[in-house]
Parts: C-alpha cells; structure tokens; sequence
C-alpha cells in the first residue's frame, strides 16, 4: 500500500513538471525603438527551459545567432548573453534597413516564437535655406526655401522672423524609407525687412534640441533724410548746429550743403562736417533756407530747414516774456467783462423805467390810450396828447 502510494506521487509529481515546463516555454521578447546609427540591444527570455535552445532571426527570417552559435556574418551583430532562460544579442550602427520584426524561437515540440518589431527613428540632416539673393532691392518678391532630408518619421519645419513665427507652405516627399521635407515663405521686401534674421527650426522625436539655421535678410532702399536743428530759437551770437540724418542702404554718401539754392556764403563761420553744419556765431545775415542732399545708387534725396535769427534784445535772452504776454490777455479779457456787466445794468434798468411810467394810472384808465396819457410825468400835455390820441 505504501508502495503504491508513493508510486502515484511520483507520477503526480512529474505531471506537474510537464505541465509547469510547457506553460514556462514561451518566449517573452520586447519591441525596441533606436536611432539611426544607435545600438539597439535585442533579448529574448523564458522562464522554464529543459535544456532547449533559443534562437533570434531578421526579419528576412536569416538566422542571428543560434543559442551562442553566430549564424550570420555581420559584423555589427555581437553576443551579449546566451544561457538556457536568455538570449541577448547587439546590433549597431543601426541603418533604417534594419528596421522590421525580428523572431525569437524556442525549438521545442513544437517550435515556439515570439515577435519583436525593431524600429529605427531616421535623423533629419541640418536644414539649408535657399532663395536668398544679397542684396534684395526694396519691392522685390523673394521666395525663402528651407529643405531637410533623411528624416523618419518626417520632420516638423518652422519659420521665425526673427522671435517671432510665421507660417510657410510645406511639401513631404519619401525618398526610400525617409523622408525630404521643404517649407516655403514668399513675401514682397520693403527697408522694414534690412536686418532681419530668419530662422529655419527643424523638430524630429529623434532630436534633443531642434535643429536651426538663420539667415539675416539685406534690403538695399533709397535715400531718406531728415534735418534736425540744435535750438527752437536761434538768436544773434548763439552757437547753431544742423544735423543731416539719413537712412538709405547702401549708406548716403555724400552729404552735401547749401544755403538758398548756392554755396555757403561764410566758410569761416559756417563748418561742415560729415553730415553736421554748424554756425559758431549767428546773425541777421544767416536768415534763409538751408538744404542737404545726399545720394545712394538708389536715388537722391534732400532735405531743407528754413533759419530766422532773432534778436535777442528786442526778444529777451530766453524768448518772448510769456508771462508778460499772459498778463495782458487777462486784462484785456478783465476789461472786457466789466463793459459787458455795465451794458447789461444800463439796459435793465432803462427798460424797468419805461415799463414803470407806462403802469402807472392804467387801473382806473378805460383803455390804453388814456393809460399813456395818465402816466406820472405827462400830466401837463394831458390836454394835448387826449386830443393827439382822439
């Protein structure tokens, strides 16, 4: 009886082993993502193994490694570990031709797989922009292109106009298993665009930080000038500075001065430098219109100041005496109040009289024309003013 106990419990006993090992005898394997010219690193586990073999395939279905046996020459291709549970192999210096699904087999009875997909991230090369023609000329239409290839999957491109972004149409096209990837901008140029610096961003999931390449926009425009003067009241003895401010690329040069269409009349008073005129004592004889001109292979401009020297004792060393001017327009505004407030008196009252005299005696008068003639002060002519009014 013991016996056939025992018996049954050794059979128990490796029914149980049989049905544990057949459960355990699947590989288990995971997908991998790396970068183009990366290592990718392939494994491949089981956890119950009787002494069986693992095996890793490409996915041309061309053996790898067979347990630690290497199947394939490829020299990219090395054992990292090989046991009975675990079979791990490298691949580097990935190629986007290495992507696909890869197989791990167990050679038992049957043979067991497992899949694992090896995906290879494709970096985009480092963007170039065409379409710039230095110097671009004011009002011209220029087309901007920024172009990257290589990338999978395609990459993301992005316009800046200097810190700010602006939008540009793109084109995607596949070349093999990458991808080329152009953004265009178009725009007419003005002076506003001289210096401006453009900048083409290239994002890929494969990049830590984008990708960027600037270009600074050249705009050759016509002249523009402006005169700025060194004092509001020029006056007689005073030391006077005009100042000739230009824009214009290429720069104006150079500035030239005239006074009321000729030469300036006094060298020794009148010092030109650069774009500078300065007087370094005025007087009555510097009245006039001053004029400066300068010229760039874009066109000429000018620019004119009309100078009135005043004099200084009839003025004041600062100007007119504006507080004595505020004086005499109040007391010609105070004046004129006063005639306006006596007016109005006069007028009321000579009114309020008449209307007085004519009340007077109207109660017991039978009609208007006896009312008049009874008013206080008409009592002597009463005779004559009935018979006037009869």
């Amino acid at each position: 009886m013991i016996v056939k106990q025992h018996l049954i419990f050794i059979l128990y006993s490796l029914c149980a082993n049989v049905f544990k090992g057949s459960q355990g005898q699947f590989p288990i394997t995971q997908n991998v993502t790396v970068v183009e010219g990366g290592t990718a690193n392939m494994t491949c586990r089981v956890d119950y193994n009787d002494n069986t073999s693992l095996q890793w395939s490409n996915p041309a279905q061309q053996t790898l490694f067979f347990g630690d046996k290497k199947a394939l020459r490829d020299h990219r291709i090395e054992l990292v570990r090989a046991s009975w549970q675990e079979l791990t192999i490298r691949i580097g210096d990935v190629s986007l031709s290495d992507e696909g699904q890869y197989t791990c087999s167990l050679f038992t009875m049957p043979v067991k797989t497992t899949k694992a997909f090896l995906t290879v991230l494709g970096v985009p090369g480092r963007p170039e922009i065409t379409g710039f023609t230095k110097p671009a000329m004011e009002g011209d239409v220029i087309t901007l292109t920024c172009t990257t290839s290589g990338s999978k999957p395609a990459a993301i491109i992005r316009w800046f106009r200097n810190d700010k972004e602006v939008h540009g149409t793109k084109e995607i096209n596949a070349t093999g298993k990458s991808f080329t990837v152009r953004s265009s901008l178009q725009f007419q140029v003005d002076r506003r665009d001289d210096g401006i610096a453009y900048t083409c961003s290239v994002e890929h999931v494969s990049l830590s930080n984008p990708y960027m390449t600037t270009e600074v926009l050249e705009v050759h425009y016509a002249p523009q000038l402006e005169i700025i003067h060194s004092l509001i009241i020029p006056q007689e003895g005073q030391y006077f500075k005009l100042e000739c401010v230009s824009i214009g690329n290429p720069k104006p040069e150079p500035v030239m001065w005239s006074k009321d269409g000729g030469e300036l009349p006094d060298i020794e008073r009148m010092i030109v430098e650069g774009r500078e005129l300065t007087i370094t004592t005025l007087n009555k004889t510097d009245n006039g219109t001053y004029r400066c001109e300068a010229s760039n292979p874009l066109g000429t401009s000018s620019a004119e100041y009309v100078l009135f020297v005043y004099d200084p004792n009839a003025l004041g060393q600062h100007g007119p005496d504006h507080a004595l001017i505020g004086g005499v327009v109040a007391v010609v505004v105070f004046i004129t109040l006063c005639l306006i407030i006596v007016l109005g008196r006069y007028l009321a009252r000579h009114k309020g009289t008449y209307l007085t005299h004519e009340a007077k005696g109207a109660e017991d008068a039978p009609d208007a024309d006896t009312a008049i003639i009874n008013a206080e002060g008409n009592h002597v002519h009463a005779e004559e003013k009935k018979e006037y009014f009869i």
